[in-house]
């Protein structure tokens, strides 16, 4: 383990490899020393990426915007759309005082005759981003990662020939392995076009997975990393409200004007509560100084 993940990893934790290197990043910590930390995350950069208010969204898709508008977030990541359709995702997100910044559509859409609607809902839902969540576990090789970048990169082309954004890619744990002594991940970053590809980068997934801390990415691959999925990590490695966990969002957030950075989406995989995580985690992030 590096020093830079040691940075932002605060606690030993039974399971995950972690090493004691300063505070619990805990919603106490949020304030920071004002003589230290005068960022704030602008309000307009604080969303939540939907597949965390999923069970919600089935039951009641409006309702659960709205209440998210209440708490306070302005903008969404789409991801999975409940029967509804594109135009009725964007007249509900209008009616609710929201915007979405990206959809996460999957790869073998993104590489096929597909992408042309994709791009149009895209612009029809009124965001930026079209994003790959994962990639198949087949590919996970330094072959099939090659593939990919080549298959971003005329994807990321498409995209922006449509007025969009790069085409971004969503990263989990096993993207961070190293196998055959190559960083999977670091191939994607090395073998595409910056002007095309870009990364939602998922910092629970970069600290778990490893092989890519957060601060020095901001740092290499300067402006390419314009959202994050913001999800925290609790002692025993699993996923936690942020705020609530081990991940020193402080100093990880510190390069992350260098990287681009103007969407931080909070992530939770399987909340107890949707709205409770969704409460938690805007407080803090809404707090957070650095």
């Amino acid at each position: 383990m590096n020093g830079t993940r040691r940075a932002f990893l605060g606690v030993a934790a039974a399971g995950v490899a972690l090493t004691v290197a300063g505070p619990v990043a805990h919603a106490a910590e949020a304030n920071g020393t004002a003589a230290q930390r005068r960022r704030r995350i602008p309000r307009s950069g604080i969303g939540m990426h939907l597949y965390t208010m999923r069970s919600a969204l089935a039951a009641d898709f409006k309702g659960t915007l709205a209440r998210l508008e209440e708490i306070g977030y302005a903008t969404v990541g789409v991801s999975g759309r409940h029967g509804n359709s594109a135009a009725a995702i964007r007249s509900m997100l209008d009616e609710t005082h929201l915007r979405a910044v990206l959809e996460h559509v999957g790869y073998d859409t993104v590489r096929s005759s597909g992408l042309p609607q994709a791009l149009d809902d895209i612009r029809t839902l009124g965001a930026r981003w079209i994003v790959v969540p994962s990639l198949p576990a087949a590919m996970h090789t330094p072959t099939g990662f090659r593939e990919a970048a080549r298959e971003f990169n005329k994807a990321g082309l498409a995209a922006r020939k449509a007025g969009l954004g790069p085409l971004l890619f969503h990263n989990h744990g096993a993207d961070h392995q190293v196998v055959d002594g190559e960083n999977l991940y670091d191939i994607l970053l090395r073998e595409t076009d910056p002007h095309l590809v870009g990364f939602e980068l998922d910092v629970y997934w970069a600290a778990k997975g490893g092989g890519s801390d957060p601060q020095d990415l901001f740092v290499e691959h300067r402006r390419r990393f314009p959202v994050l999925h913001v999800k925290d990590m609790a002692a025993d490695g699993s996923i936690a409200d942020v705020g609530s966990g081990v991940l020193d969002f402080a100093a990880m957030f510190d390069t992350a004007h260098s990287g681009g950075v103007k969407q931080w989406l909070v992530e939770h995989d399987a909340p107890a509560d949707p709205f409770a995580t969704a409460r938690n985690s805007y407080t803090y992030l809404a707090n957070l100084r650095y």
